[in-house]
Formats: C-alpha cells, sequence, structure tokens
C-alpha cells in the first residue's frame, strides 16, 4: 500500500517513517477494538472455518520450504500454490542434490522423533529437543564439509545487535497522514484476523479458550510498542506457533523465555549461526506444520453438517489458491450468510401428540406423533423479527391452505391454530405485528388463535403492545399446548385423532 504513493528506493527514510506510522495507527485499531469489548467479531471464526484455515495454511507453508528444502535461489513471494508450484517446476535447474539429501534425511529424523514423542508421552523432550539438536548438527556438517560450495545454501553473516529506537521517525500530521491510518486500518485488520485465528486454531487443539478481547489488545499493544523499535506490523506467526506446540510448551512463560533466548542471540550468537543450513529450518517449519492437518475433524463435520463442511472447503481452497486473508475472509463471509439465512428463514414444524400423554413434538421426527383433528399447531424455533416476519407469515399461511386442502380430501375442517412459541426468545416491533394480523385474518375465517407459552422478553413485549387485549384475553393465552386443547377441544366439532 506505501509503495504505491512512496518508493522504498528512491526514499528509503520517508517509507521507513511511513511503515513505522502505519505500524502504530495498526496497534492503535486493534488494541481499540480489545478496550471497547469489540472481541465478539472472532465469534465469527467458526471451527469449520478454523480447520480448513489451519489446513490450508499447514500446505502454503510447508510448500514455502521447499526453497529451502530444495535449494533454490530463485523462489517467488507468492504464497498462493500454483506460483508457488510454478516457482518450483521452472527453477528444476536451480535444485541442489545435497540439499535435498540433507534436507530428507533431518526431515525424516524431526518425523521420527514428533512420532516417538506423540506415541511416548514421557519421551517429550526426545521431540522438544529434536529442533535444536538438528540445527547443531547441520551447522557443524556444512562448517566441516565447507557445505556452502557444495550448493548448500546457508544463513550467512548476519548483522549484531537489536533494533535501535524508531520512535522519533513516527509521523502523526502531514500530507502522508491520510495514507498512514488508512495503511495501518487495513493491515491492521488483516494481521488481527489471521492471529487470533492462529490463536483460536491452536485453542482448539489444546482444549482452552481464547479471549478476544485480550488478544485485539496484546496484538494491538505489541505493534504500537513494535512501532518504536524499528518494526513493521506483525501478529501471531502460525508457523512458529506450529513449532512452539510441537516443541511440547505450555505457558506463555515460552514467549518470555524465546524472547530472552532471541535478545542474546541478536547481541552475542550471531556468528555461530553463519553456517546453519537454510535446509534444517524448513524441515523443522514442515514437521511443526504437518500434523495441524486434521483429516478426522473434516470428516466428522461433513458428517454432522453439510454447510459447515462447505465452509471449511472455501477456507481451505481459499488459503492455498488465494491467500490467507482472503481464503478467512470467504469461510468468514459464507459463515455469516448461513447465519443470515438461518435468522431470515427460521425453522417453523407442525407438532402432534404422543399418544397416551400430554406431550407433543415434531410429526416429522416422531412417527408416533399424532395430529389433533381440527387442530393445527405450529412451532417456531428461532426469534421473530423484522428479518423473518414476511417469510413466517407466508410459511404460516401455506400451513394452513395445506391443512384446509387435506382436511377437505377427509371432510374435516381446520377449527383452530395454535402458535408453541417456547422456542421464541426475542420478538420485536414487527413479530408483535405479525401475531396482530394473523389474529385477524384468522378471525375472519371464522378460526380461533391462540399462543403458547410465550417466555420472557416475549411476554413482557406482548403485554405493552396488546392494548386491545385481543392476544392477551382468556382463551388465546395458554402455558402449553396440552392445555389449549384441552380447553378447546369442546368447540370442536371433530375431537378423534388421526395419524399423519
Amino acid at each position: 500500500m506505501l509503495r504505491e504513493v512512496v518508493s522504498p528506493t528512491k526514499d528509503p527514510i520517508l517509507f521507513l517513517q511511513l511503515a513505522f506510522s502505519s505500524t502504530f495507527f495498526a496497534g492503535l485499531f486493534q488494541a481499540s477494538l480489545g478496550f471497547l469489548r469489540l472481541g465478539f467479531i472472532i465469534d465469527f471464526l467458526s471451527k469449520a472455518t478454523l480447520i480448513g484455515f489451519m489446513a490450508g495454511a499447514a500446505i502454503i507453508v510447508s510448500l514455502q520450504q521447499l526453497k529451502g528444502l530444495l535449494g533454490i535461489t530463485n523462489f517467488t513471494k507468492q504464497m498462493a500454490i500454483i506460483p508457488v508450484l510454478s516457482s518450483v517446476f521452472h527453477t528444476i535447474n536451480e535444485w541442489s542434490w545435497q540439499t535435498i539429501l540433507m534436507g530428507f534425511c533431518f526431515l525424516v529424523f524431526l518425523l521420527l522423533t514428533r512420532h516417538i514423542g506423540m506415541r511416548k508421552p514421557k519421551l517429550f523432550w526426545v521431540s522438544a529437543g529434536a529442533p535444536l539438536l538438528s540445527v547443531i548438527i547441520s551447522t557443524l556438517i556444512v562448517f566441516a564439509i565447507k557445505g556452502q560450495n557444495h550448493g548448500i545454501s546457508i544463513i550467512g553473516k548476519l548483522h549484531q545487535g537489536l533494533n535501535p529506537p524508531s520512535w522519533n521517525m513516527l509521523h502523526f500530521s502531514g500530507s502522508y497522514l491520510g495514507l498512514v491510518i488508512k495503511t495501518g486500518i487495513v493491515t491492521g485488520i488483516l494481521s488481527l484476523t489471521e492471529g487470533i485465528a492462529v490463536g483460536r486454531t491452536f485453542a482448539a487443539l489444546k482444549n482452552y479458550q481464547v479471549d478476544g478481547n485480550k488478544e485485539m489488545i496484546a496484538i494491538g499493544l505489541m505493534n504500537m510498542v513494535g512501532s518504536t523499535t524499528s518494526s513493521y506490523v506483525t501478529t501471531g506467526s502460525f508457523s512458529r506457533s506450529a513449532v512452539n506446540h510441537n516443541a511440547g510448551s505450555k505457558t506463555a512463560m515460552s514467549n518470555i523465555v524465546m524472547a530472552v533466548t532471541v535478545m542474546v542471540t541478536l547481541l552475542f550468537l550471531m556468528p555461530l549461526f553463519q553456517y546453519t543450513p537454510n535446509v534444517v529450518l524448513g524441515a523443522i517449519i514442515v514437521t511443526a506444520v504437518i500434523g495441524l492437518i486434521d483429516i478426522p475433524a473434516a470428516f466428522q463435520i461433513w458428517k454432522i453438517d453439510k454447510f459447515d463442511f462447505l465452509v471449511l472447503l472455501c477456507a481451505f481452497f481459499g488459503v492455498i489458491f488465494i491467500s490467507v486473508q482472503d481464503g478467512l475472509a470467504i469461510a468468514i463471509g459464507i459463515s455469516i450468510l448461513k447465519v443470515l439465512m438461518q435468522i431470515t428463514r427460521p425453522k417453523t414444524v407442525m407438532l402432534g401428540n404422543i399418544p397416551g400423554t400430554g406431550i407433543y413434538r415434531n410429526v416429522d421426527h416422531y412417527k408416533e406423533a399424532m395430529s389433533v383433528a381440527g387442530f393445527l399447531i405450529l412451532s417456531i424455533e428461532a426469534p421473530i423479527n423484522f428479518a423473518n416476519v414476511t417469510y413466517l407469515k407466508e410459511r404460516i399461511s401455506r400451513w394452513i391452505q395445506d391443512y384446509e386442502e387435506e382436511g377437505a380430501k377427509k371432510q374435516s375442517g381446520l377449527r383452530v391454530v395454535v402458535l408453541d412459541l417456547s422456542p421464541v426468545s426475542a420478538i420485536d416491533t414487527s413479530g408483535i405485528s405479525l401475531f396482530k394480523d394473523l389474529s385477524m385474518a384468522l378471525e375472519k375465517k371464522g378460526l380461533e388463535f391462540v399462543l403458547v407459552n410465550p417466555i420472557g422478553e416475549v411476554m413482557e413485549k406482548l403485554q405493552r403492545a396488546d392494548e386491545t387485549k385481543n392476544l392477551m384475553r382468556p382463551g388465546v393465552l395458554f402455558l402449553t399446548v396440552d392445555e389449549a386443547v384441552g380447553s378447546l377441544s369442546s368447540t370442536v366439532k371433530y375431537q378423534l385423532p388421526e395419524h399423519v
């Protein structure tokens, strides 16, 4: 976003100033969301979304390591699977057999130690220490055989010391302020979404809860502080979190240990990593992320809910074919569409009596449930609001029409429409109007309209809105369906039950 306005090569100082300033505003925006208690936003990251995201990200991260595992020099910076594979096969002449051999050996070693750690929890230290041991051994091997002269890519000489302070480079005024704020907000949203998705992924694996507000505050403050220490926008790393998880870390204390280790390394140990081969780093990351592809969980979602499985596939294919952010956005969009469909198309079912009891259940789920002659008993299994009243009115009218047509064939007419409101947790003024309209329409047809067990908010709003007492008068409002049927049966000519 910044390169569209400022060139990092022609004006590197200004570019850095804008980058640090954008990082500050990204952090400010993220932390503000947390302080304003908007953490509920992360609830749109469903389990299906996370499993698809996790699998897609694991594949993308693994494919990115092919650069190091194959010894490729000119590798694409894109993350999608097609550019990555295209880059791999268009640079076959750069493949190094020495690198491939070393990568294969360490990859097998790491996978073996991981398997041992999983099968025998008491030997967790085997898998936890394997990555560090791999780095030490590979570094010694490369140093001994002068691997850099035989096609093995190494990290090379690194600068020592900590990043210099950059608080004096932050810009809060001037002609670029709008660009800085816009860049900060956009990158802040992307990094926050990805970071929280990573957090919830590992929370699901470890069976703990993620507080969205705290996550937002933590990531935001991290970026605000980072902007004063020469850092750009960052978030929770998927690959490094996977390595941390694979090593057996249990608490946030591991982050403190890691931070201190990185600081000591930057200050004193950088020369020791000069001969560390890139291939072993790639092998460590692949080993860590490969276990995050949860095929049994995906199969379970397929068995339970096909729509959720579609969300999973969208997250998966979106991540591997487009980008991590777009994959998440597509999956979240479809999840929201599902919620909207459930809101605007609430389930309405017909109830029947279980013989010998006063219990009424869905006739489609209980074969023994029998309809009561002259009664159409319906249940609305969702809150009633402006978004679904039109659908509900049409659906209830269709139920009445179908019942009357069926009754005409059997020479038994409809006398009472019973609406069970037990599952309805909320209602608005449009919902109240729906009841009034239904009551008047049915009254013109000579039919009774009764309500059963409106609870909490629904009852309160009915009392406030029913000035004429048409809906709250005796004979219209009942506590149970059985009570309503028992009370009104005397007004119905046909009382013999008919099997549905």
